[in-house]
């Protein structure tokens, strides 16, 4: 059985058209021929993310929801972008094919890039795959090492500087996702006016060392060697990428972070395999961030709560469309139980926080 991530059948009512798809391939992209043959990859609740082959090519192709209408979050043509200008500076990053804005061809715009061929680590480690404690503890260590090299990358020279503003980032993120938040609460949700309040209260100055901030960088959005599984060779999903404090960034990845030895409700949303043996705790990863950048972490216990915080919003404004019977898919019922378990972790980390 192969370890790499793979497409299956394509959901219902996600259907694309492989006829249009092939004509606009050949019509933009050099050196195709052959079959064309779709399939979509499972994992996410964002953008949708399809397996094309046209004959010996494989090729991945991204497009919004169905029906999505936020195009801050689902701007193909935005991601298109930071592909283009990051691929040559960072060979992590796919390499970016195509575009289009012409939505006749899938009702939405759309983009393809090469497929970057590995595995890509879901809940829990397949049963064909195991790590030593020292190979785990290196995969954690190698994770880090990237992020703090994509925070290492120069925005202007790159022609990025269009992805974001760094003056006032972080008062924005506070406000922004508490405004969203507030916006998509049900009636059983909690009201993490506390969680909103610390964070307006605690949120640092302005850094003065803006870099890229990836904003989903964690274990499903890297791809590993199959050779080689504790070596990275990819970083994908950046459709979220801006200009910003590398430590909030930090912090987003941490809040996806469940230690082995975290209480029960945080066991329960853990979506990666951060608890097997060997794997660096969220202070080693800290610890080691710090020494590799030379950036301070004192205020990480904001960095943090903010992550948690954020990734409440999120499951949130996914609930809220279940919720409100806006979709009926039921991978969205229980993300109420992830909003709880969030905020009571974000209050245990204000109780216990010296700031």
């Amino acid at each position: 059985m192969s370890l790499n991530d793979s497409a299956v059948s394509i959901r219902s009512g996600e259907e694309i058209d492989p006829v249009t798809v092939k004509t606009f391939l050949l019509e933009n992209i050099d050196g195709l021929s052959g079959d064309i043959n779709i399939t979509q990859f499972p994992s996410g609740y964002s953008n949708l993310t399809y397996l094309v082959n046209m004959g010996d090519r494989e090729m991945v192709l991204r497009r919004p929801p169905i029906g999505a209408k936020v195009k801050a979050g689902h701007d193909m043509e935005r991601e298109y972008k930071v592909l283009k200008a990051l691929h040559p500076v960072f060979s992590y990053c796919p390499k970016a094919l195509a575009f289009t804005k012409n939505t006749a061809i899938l009702g939405a715009p759309f983009f393809v890039m090469e497929k970057l061929s590995g595995i890509i680590l879901r809940k829990d480690l397949p049963p064909e795959l195991s790590f030593s404690r020292d190979q785990a503890a290196n995969l954690c260590r190698t994770l880090t090492d990237l992020q703090a090299d994509i925070h290492a990358i120069d925005v202007k020279s790159t022609g990025l500087d269009f992805i974001g503003r760094p003056t006032g980032y972080v008062q924005r993120q506070v406000e922004g996702w508490s405004m969203r938040y507030r916006k998509a609460k049900t009636d059983d949700a909690p009201d993490c006016e506390t969680v909103m309040a610390w964070l307006n209260d605690k949120m640092p100055q302005d850094t003065d060392h803006p870099t890229i901030v990836h904003n989903d960088y964690k274990f499903d959005n890297v791809v590993l060697d199959p050779a080689k599984p504790e070596k990275i060779i990819g970083v994908l999903d950046w459709e979220m990428t801006t200009y910003g404090d590398p430590l909030l960034d930090l912090g987003n990845s941490l809040a996806y972070w469940v230690e082995e030895n975290d209480p029960d409700e945080m066991q329960m949303i853990r979506t990666m395999p951060t608890n097997i043996p060997g794997a660096l705790t969220r202070q080693e990863i800290l610890n080691h961030y710090e020494k590799r950048t030379g950036r301070s972490t004192e205020q990480f216990d904001f960095y943090y709560c903010f992550g948690l915080f954020r990734l409440a919003v999120i499951a949130q404004q996914i609930y809220y469309r279940y919720y409100h019977k806006i979709t009926d898919n039921k991978r969205f019922a229980t993300l109420i139980y992830a909003v709880i378990a969030l905020e009571k972790t974000a209050l245990k980390v204000i109780e216990s926080s010296d700031l």
